[in-house]
């Protein structure tokens, strides 16, 4: 069932500029006669001219929405200066309302346009399914069916354009919640490396899960990939690195490591280089971003662990890849463990906690219960200690000194930090970030 209806009065062609009143009222009363209760929220969107006045151009629409009372509560009208402008406005709208499944009345002729604007501003969670304006008449029209096939694609040119008008949009957005904060460990020496731990302010992410600065897209999540990149660009200008050169780890919940300018594994939770200006990165939304530096060969490493992958070894891996490539000598490695789900929170079933208390039985609290509380750093450390990393050289929540402290437990800070754990499926997440200087 429809959910949502759009009608796009942007950029009409001259044929039904002149009819504008008409087009509205029937696409109305099409919504209006053959709704289902309760009705669609339905948003017209139309273009506001540059320097024009908003509620005057607003006026000239009011004869055509004046007479849908069923509608009224319902019905929002949007003026933008931009296609991308407006389409944000209402993506905001819809997940307010949770609303996912949309019909789009536009003219034919942009019918292709609004499909490159959608699948640049919107995730595979929402369904579109677009009617040609001119013939919003009957109610089947209204039902959502299958995706038509006739596909056009557009100029290079016009996808180029599309892209760069949702990116000067996006730019000029304000940050939310604050400014950008990054976290940095006073281990890792800054005169050889560029590093830090990401929280979630300073991003223009708006749902209230992935507010604000979301470093993570997927196609469950109503976070698209524009607004992760345009929050990564502003990480990269507060941290000083390049966003083109930046490589984030493609998570598998294992122990594959990376070679950053070797063959690219399909997946893989760790990653290390030696090339100078290379940004490399692993995320966290309680698993555990952990960073890797070896200020004496000048490398580098990141990796993502969670519970499977700190069970498989993942930091280790991490540490041998950066032996085996880079001659790495295994006590000159510092190791940093990034703000992650704490032993406070996190909890496992019985079966999997007993693979914790293997390792030591201090990993693990209330053992005997069905669902224990684990402790996934202490195992990390337990792991490296056992490899060869030296205990000093292992920063993670048990430093003396609190102020120096930057392991936090995401799920006991929600002003701060992400938790899939604490936020359920629609979370957002964190990075960790380590780069050689130039």
């Amino acid at each position: 069932m429809v959910e949502a209806v759009l009608i796009d009065l942007f950029s009409l062609p001259a044929n039904l500029q002149n009819n504008i009143q008409g087009l509205l009222r029937n696409t109305l009363e099409t919504i209006e006669k053959c709704s289902s209760i309760p009705a669609p929220f339905v948003y017209v969107m139309y273009c506001q001219r540059q320097g024009s006045e908003r509620h005057g151009e607003q006026e000239s629409l009011l004869p055509a929405l004046g007479d849908f009372q069923g509608l009224k509560k319902r019905l929002v009208v949007v003026p933008a200066l931009t296609t991308a402008a407006g389409l944000y406005t209402i993506k905001q709208r819809l997940d307010e309302k949770d609303l996912s499944i949309i019909k789009v009345f536009l003219p034919t002729l942009r019918k292709d346009l609004m499909k490159v604007y959608i699948d640049h501003l919107f995730t595979a969670v929402y369904h579109f399914e677009f009617e040609d304006l001119q013939v919003a008449s009957d109610c089947e029209n209204l039902q959502v069916a299958e995706t038509q096939s006739e596909e056009q694609m557009l100029p290079t040119q016009d996808v180029a354009f599309i892209r760069s008008e949702i990116q000067m949009y996006l730019e000029s957005l304000p940050s939310l919640k604050g400014e950008l904060t990054i976290l940095r460990s006073s281990l890792i020496p800054d005169d050889t490396f560029l590093h830090g731990f990401t929280t979630r302010t300073g991003g223009i992410s708006y749902i209230p899960t992935l507010s604000s600065c979301n470093l993570f897209s997927s196609s469950k999540r109503r976070d698209p990939q524009v607004v992760v990149k345009e929050n990564l660009r502003r990480l990269a200008n507060a941290a000083g690195f390049n966003p083109e050169a930046f490589h984030r780890v493609k998570i598998d919940h294992a122990n594959a490591v990376c070679i950053l300018g070797k063959t690219e594994p399909d997946s893989y939770d760790g990653i290390v280089t030696n090339q100078k200006g290379v940004t490399i990165a692993a995320p966290g939304a309680d698993c555990i971003p952990v960073l890797f530096a070896d200020p004496v060969r000048k490398a580098c490493g990141a990796a993502h662990s969670g519970w499977k992958g700190t069970l498989l070894g993942v930091s280790m891996a991490t540490v041998n890849a950066m032996v085996s490539e880079y001659g790495c000598n295994v006590k000159d490695i510092v190791v940093v463990l990034g703000p992650s789900v704490g032993p406070c929170c996190y909890k496992l079933p019985h079966e999997s906690a007993k693979e914790f208390h293997r390792i030591d039985p201090k990993c693990v609290r209330l053992f005997d219960s069905a669902s224990p509380y684990i402790d996934i750093r202490k195992a990390t450390r337990i792991l490296l200690e056992s490899g060869g990393i030296l205990p000093e050289n292992i920063q993670d929540d048990s430093v003396t000194d609190q102020d120096r402290n930057i392991t936090f437990c995401t799920a006991c800070h929600p002003d701060k930090f992400y938790s899939h754990f604490r936020d359920g499926t629609n979370f957002g997440t964190q990075i960790g970030f380590i780069s050689i200087k130039d």
